[in-house]
């Protein structure tokens, strides 16, 4: 009689081969499982993202309206729209170091403007102000509106991540290190500069100084007088919205 093949279940396997079967497939289930969660884990964070920016939307649209309704109610009263106090100021570095004493040198670097065409964002007090005032012959200044905070973040945006310069190309970057402070995406970041929130000095300070370009058009003939003379130094108020798209 001719030998017989034993069948696959006659085949002893060895236990230390069962074992290695059994680990891999508890591992490949744990992956499936972990990826899974991960899915509607990000799921559930894209819905929450979304809902804020819509949410932000809406109060900036309310803000935008309140103005203008306050404006018309000044304008039928025959009396003087005040708007309210700007909160946040937008400081760009339009001048090098030459002749420079060492007490502006110093706030420059307090304020992180180290180069010529560096901007940063700064919440308005009664310490920046006069700080503002010793380095004004060095920079431009003023009161930047939503179009010009979203622009610079979207565009010229980067984080500070282990004292790297890191570009913003997506919101667990942000989440990473300012989660701690509710801010997790792009849109949280921008609500909390724009309307100087509760941790903007975390937020403002997570921002890598901005890295402009020279304005298209090139600066002002008379560049290092002051705005109001003609120049570009100094606070230009609602102007500095102008100037930033030129160098964005």
């Amino acid at each position: 009689m001719g030998a017989t093949v034993p069948t696959n279940d006659q085949i002893l396997v060895p236990e230390t081969l069962l074992k290695k079967r059994k680990s891999q497939e508890k591992a490949r289930a744990e992956r499936t499982d972990a990826i899974e969660k991960k899915k509607a884990a990000n799921k559930e964070k894209r819905q929450v993202i979304f809902k804020r920016a819509e949410k932000y939307v809406q109060e900036y649209r309310d803000a935008e309206r309140e103005k203008i309704r306050l404006h018309r109610v000044a304008k039928a009263e025959d009396s003087a729209f005040v708007p309210a106090e700007a909160k946040l100021i937008f400081v760009v570095r339009i001048k090098g170091i030459n002749k420079m004493p060492p007490k502006p040198r110093k706030i420059l670097q307090l304020l992180r403007l180290l180069q010529i065409n560096n901007g940063v964002f700064v919440k308005v007090t009664k310490a920046i102000t006069e700080m503002l005032k010793v380095v004004e012959p060095w920079i431009a200044y003023g009161y930047p509106n939503l179009k010009t905070v979203k622009e610079l973040v979207y565009k010229r945006g980067y984080g500070k991540v282990n004292k790297q310069r890191v570009a913003l190309t997506d919101n667990a970057i942000v989440e990473e290190n300012l989660g701690k402070y509710g801010i997790v995406c792009v849109e949280d970041l921008i609500h909390e500069i724009f309307t100087v929130g509760p941790n903007f000095k975390q937020a403002s300070n997570f921002l890598w100084p901005f890295k402009l370009s020279n304005p298209t058009g090139g600066f002002r003939p008379r560049k290092f007088k002051h705005f109001i003379e003609g120049g570009d130094l100094g606070n230009r108020e609602e102007a500095i919205n102008a100037l930033v798209r030129q160098m964005n």
